[in-house]
C-alpha cells in the first residue's frame, strides 16, 4: 500500500505541476483570476483547476496552488515520520500511520463526488464539491482502519450522502435564507456522515477488513506546551480540518495560497482580494485559541481550537472585508465559543459516530451565532 499511496500522491502532484505550466502559457504567463476559472467552465483545464482547487476549499483558498503545497507538506511529514525524523512535526493524522489510506480515500471520494455533482457547478453558482474531501472519507478510515474496503466505501459514501446533503441545505435553506455557506456544507458533513456511520452499524461488513497496522514508532518526547510548541500548534491547525494536523503540510498550504496571491490577488479566495487578511484572522483565532485553551490541551492532549479558523473567521471575513474591528472580533468570539462548543458536543456523540461530527455542529452554531455579531459590531 505504501508504495501505491506514494504513487497516487506523486501522480498527483505531477498532474498539477503540469496544470500550473498549462494555465500559465496558455493565459500568456499571467495567472487567471477566480471569475475567469468559472467563466472557462466547462472546458477541461477550468474542471481540473477546479477540482484540484477543492482540496484546498475547507480553508476558504480554493487555489490549485494552495492545494498542491498542502498535498506536498503533507506527504514530505509522511515521509519523515516513517522514517522517525526529529523536524516531521506533530505526527500526521494524530499518529496513526494511516495517512495513504486517508488520503487516497479523500481524494477518491472528491474525484467521485465532482464526477456525479460537477454538473450542479456553473459560471454563476458555486457548489460543494470538496465536502467529502474532508469529512466521511478520513473520518471512516481513522475508525475503522485501512484497506481498500474501508477507503472505497467511505469514498463511495462521502460521494452519495456527504455532497448531495451539502448541496441541499446550501441551496434551498442557506441561499434562501441569506445564511453563511459555510453552515450549510459542515451541517451537510454532519447529516451525511451520521447516515453513513448508522448504516455502518447495521452493516458491519462495509468496513470489516483483514488490514494490519502498521507498527507505531517509539513515542516522542513529552510536549512541554510551552511557546514553541504554541507557535507549531497555531500552525498545525491550519492543516487540521483534513485531519493532518501537521506544520509541514500547514506550511505548504500557506505557501501555496501565498504565492497564488503574488501571481493574482484575484485568484485565491474566491476571488476577493482577502487572502492576506483572511489568513491573518484565521491565525489570529487559533493563537487566541491555543493560549486560552492551553489547560485543555495539556489534560486531554488535543482540542478543537482549529474549528474557528475554518468556519466563523473565514465567514465573517469575507462576508463583512476585512478591517480590524471584523478580523479581531470574529477571531476572538470564534475562540472563545467555538473550541469549547465543539469538545462539549463531540463527548455526547455515540461511540460509532465519529467525534468530529461535534466538531462539524460547533462549526455551524458558532457561526450562525457569531457572524450576525460581528457585522453589527463592524456596521
Amino acid at each position: 500500500m505504501r508504495s501505491r499511496a506514494e504513487t497516487a500522491v506523486l501522480a498527483l502532484g505531477l498532474l498539477s505541476l503540469l496544470l500550473v505550466l498549462w494555465v500559465s502559457i496558455s493565459h500568456g504567463g499571467a495567472w487567471p483570476g477566480y471569475n475567469e476559472l468559472l467563466t472557462s467552465l466547462p472546458h477541461p483545464a477550468a474542471w481540473l483547476r477546479w477540482i484540484v482547487g477543492d482540496i484546498s476549499e475547507v480553508a476558504f483558498y480554493k487555489h490549485e496552488l494552495a492545494s498542491l503545497g498542502l498535498l506536498s507538506g503533507a506527504y514530505l511529514a509522511w515521509w519523515a515520520s516513517k522514517r522517525g525524523k526529529a523536524w516531521q512535526g506533530f505526527s500526521i493524522a494524530y499518529g496513526t500511520g494511516l495517512w495513504p489510506w486517508l488520503i487516497t480515500s479523500s481524494l477518491m471520494g472528491l474525484l467521485l463526488s465532482n464526477l456525479l455533482w460537477g454538473w450542479s457547478v456553473t459560471a454563476q453558482t458555486w457548489q460543494p464539491t470538496f465536502a467529502a474531501f474532508v469529512s466521511l472519507p478520513a473520518a471512516m478510515v481513522l475508525m475503522f482502519g485501512g484497506g481498500w474496503k474501508v477507503a472505497v466505501n467511505g469514498a463511495v459514501l462521502g460521494a452519495v450522502l456527504v455532497t448531495p446533503a451539502c448541496l441541499l441545505i446550501v441551496n434551498y435553506v442557506c441561499v434562501p435564507l441569506a445564511l453563511p455557506i459555510v453552515i450549510g456544507n459542515v451541517l451537510g458533513m454532519a447529516v451525511g456522515s451520521v447516515i453513513a456511520f448508522l448504516l455502518c452499524r447495521r452493516i458491519p461488513a462495509l468496513v470489516r477488513s483483514d488490514y494490519i497496522a502498521p507498527s507505531k514508532p517509539s513515542p516522542a518526547q513529552p510536549p512541554t506546551y510551552g511557546v514553541a510548541w504554541s507557535l507549531r500548534r497555531v500552525l498545525a491547525d491550519f492543516s487540521e480540518a483534513p485531519f493532518f494536523g501537521n506544520e509541514l503540510a500547514s506550511l505548504g498550504l500557506l505557501a501555496g495560497v501565498l504565492l497564488a496571491y503574488a501571481l493574482n490577488p484575484m485568484s485565491p479566495g474566491y476571488g476577493s482580494g482577502l487572502i492576506l487578511h483572511l489568513v491573518g484572522a484565521q491565525a489570529l483565532t487559533s493563537a487566541i485559541g491555543v493560549v486560552i485553551w492551553r489547560s485543555q490541551w495539556i489534560k486531554h492532549g488535543w482540542y478543537p481550537t482549529y474549528v474557528p479558523l475554518v468556519s466563523v473567521v473565514p465567514a465573517a471575513v469575507l462576508t463583512y472585508g476585512g478591517s480590524w474591528t471584523v478580523m479581531a472580533s470574529s477571531a476572538l468570539f470564534g475562540a472563545l465559543i467555538a473550541p469549547p462548543l465543539a469538545y462539549a458536543l463531540a463527548r455526547r456523540l455515540p461511540p460509532y459516530v465519529h467525534p468530529y461530527i461535534g466538531n462539524v455542529l460547533s462549526m455551524a452554531l458558532s457561526t450562525l451565532m457569531i457572524v450576525p455579531l460581528v457585522g453589527w459590531l463592524a456596521a
